[in-house]
């Protein structure tokens, strides 16, 4: 089962009507851990890295709307929607501050929460998330520039197993493949895509606030990563107040392909390294 590969029990919670779907490690002490999943795939994107932060406090991942197995709404797919809706999260989770791991397309909801409530963040670890229309990998700008009809009719599912399975530089188990592909199905990976489609909005949007935001980040970024290249952490880090870019020997997906990496830079980070910058 795939619950026993993080060896925690799978939960649900409504906030602000939207059903969204979170594993909880309550042990331990300090500033908890936020994790929100990356897309395409799901809180279970964690499994390698779980352990090594589980040491560092309670740990919380949680699939934003309409990623992973939340429920979707429309009107949150967007990164500024979504930021809004990690602000009302939070205190749900029972949480008035944490560290917070947002890579892909949490980054961007993650940086709009911290503009509008700092309070709630102690740090933030992006990256691997596009933050400027000028730096989009091919790919994704082919998707940026999509409109929900031209990929009607097809199962995002299979075509999620197959990215990931393909481009993944570890093997990843049958049983976080079925989740990912659970999380895309039918048109769930169509309809996610909504978040990506707002880009060309909202990344401007973004960067204009970014100035302002005092939060610490990490930004880590795969090497060889096709859809966001590593110019996107450093665009974070010559435009945040207080950033700190890391480039990985990965592809996009830096938290599987490079996760013993990846789980020490977070905890170094977390460890104090944020203090420091």
């Amino acid at each position: 089962m795939v619950k026993a590969l993080l060896k925690e029990e799978i939960s649900f919670l409504e906030v602000a009507g939207v059903r969204v779907r979170f594993i909880a490690s309550r042990q331990g002490d300090g500033i908890p851990l936020l994790l929100t999943c990356p897309w395409p795939e799901s809180i279970f994107a964690f499994n390698f890295i779980w352990a090594d932060l589980c040491r560092l406090g309670p740990v919380i991942a949680v699939d934003l709307p309409g990623f992973g197995q939340s429920e979707a709404n429309k009107a949150l797919m967007s990164p500024e929607a979504t930021g809004n809706f990690v602000v009302e999260l939070m205190p749900a989770l029972g949480l008035t501050r944490a560290h917070v791991v947002a890579p892909d397309v949490g980054t961007l909801a993650v940086l709009f929460a911290a503009a509008k409530r700092p309070d709630l963040f102690e740090s933030i670890v992006a990256g691997s998330g596009a933050v400027s229309m000028e730096l989009l990998g091919d790919p994704l700008a082919q998707i940026v520039a999509s409109t929900h009809t031209d990929f009607e009719g097809g199962d995002g599912g299979d075509q999620v197993v197959a990215l990931v399975s393909s481009t993944a530089r570890v093997p990843i188990a049958p049983e976080v493949l079925e989740d990912y592909r659970a999380a895309s199905k039918g048109s769930r990976w169509n309809d996610a895509a909504e978040f990506v489609r707002a880009y060309p909005v909202e990344l401007p949007r973004l960067a204009a606030l970014m100035p302002r935001i005092e939060t610490p980040v990490l930004a880590i970024s795969g090497s060889d990563d096709p859809f966001v290249p590593p110019s996107n952490g450093e665009f974070l880090k010559d435009t945040l107040p207080h950033c700190e870019a890391e480039v990985v020997d990965a592809g996009h997906f830096v938290w599987e392909d490079a996760s013993a990496t990846y789980a020490r830079l977070v905890s170094a980070w977390i460890g104090g390294g944020y203090q420091n910058v």
